[in-house]
């Protein structure tokens, strides 16, 4: 009986593969195979830590005003068209509340980098950051959440935002004097005092239409820093279109690799990544999408 030989294996489904998505031509299925064989360090994209920073993660609402610098390619047509892609996926709302609890609101938009991974406003009314900020009365919670919000008094309408990405956290859209805003609704939650403004919430959320509409058109991967001087996968690159998007949030810079399935080159690039274990972003963020989530 002839041994079994796994690579004959592999390499049977690979062509299966291949036959399926249409990839006939020779390039196509080698492009396939070399890709599928690649050992780089891929990881899964950084998990939402629940925190009180609104930058803590990957910040996907950058997509939604996408500099056209934002991408780097050969092609300028392909990035043109990737971007144009990507500027769908995320969606913004606003909405005027008459009035809002902000003991509700738990998340700072601008925190310092060493306060980011702290998880309530207890935790960071506690350190020593905030020890400018102790209140032990009213009139020392109206000093201090005045610091944050100079006309609270007044009753001016105080900016929050939240992302679908982020759980249900709100966070307040101020870009000075965290502390005392953190230690005045940590105070008033203690005391049981009720803090109510009139609000302008914005609401980022990721579109279902636009991820979809993304998956039909790219393959867009999670690819590790290392891939760049890869000579394998950077030898890979010169045989097919693509377009190239890095950011950085507190987790890391993420880089992201989209290849137009039009091009037979291209997907079969994108399915071997799949199989040496990229993460497809766009599944990524449908999962982030849905309601249990």
């Amino acid at each position: 009986m002839t041994p079994h030989d796994p690579n004959s294996t592999i390499s049977s489904r690979l062509t299966a593969l291949a036959q399926r998505l249409g990839l006939i031509g020779r390039g196509p299925r080698q492009i396939l195979e070399r890709a599928s064989a690649l050992k780089l360090p891929f990881n899964d994209i950084p998990k939402r830590e629940y925190s009180i920073s609104w930058e803590q993660g990957i910040p996907w609402h950058y997509l939604l005003d996408l500099p056209r610098s934002a991408l780097s390619g050969p092609v300028q047509e392909d990035k043109a068209h990737a971007r144009s892609m990507l500027l769908k996926v995320v969606k913004v709302e606003q909405q005027a509340l008459s009035a809002f609890d902000l003991r509700k609101v738990d998340g700072l938009a601008s925190c310092p980098t060493k306060h980011a991974l702290l998880n309530s406003f207890e935790q960071l009314a506690a350190t020593d950051y905030c020890r400018q900020a102790r209140i032990i009365s009213y009139k020392d919670f109206v000093r201090t959440i005045s610091l944050a919000l100079p006309r609270f008094l007044a009753g001016e309408t105080v900016n929050l935002q939240q992302a679908s990405w982020q759980g249900d956290r709100i966070f307040w859209a101020g870009d000075a004097n965290g502390d005392a805003f953190a230690s005045a609704i940590a105070y008033a939650r203690r005391r049981e005092l009720e803090v109510s403004l009139p609000a302008r919430m914005t609401s980022y959320q990721l579109s279902s239409e636009g991820l979809s509409e993304l998956n039909q058109h790219y393959h867009a991967l999670a690819m590790p820093a290392a891939a760049w001087s890869h000579a394998d996968f950077m030898a890979l690159l010169l045989e097919a279109p693509y377009s190239r998007l890095a950011f950085s949030g507190r987790s890391g810079a993420t880089e992201i690799l989209l290849l137009p399935k039009q091009s037979a080159e291209a997907t079969a690039l994108g399915e071997g990544l799949l199989i040496a274990g990229a993460t497809d972003v766009a599944a990524h963020l449908q999962k982030l999408s849905s309601p249990q989530n």
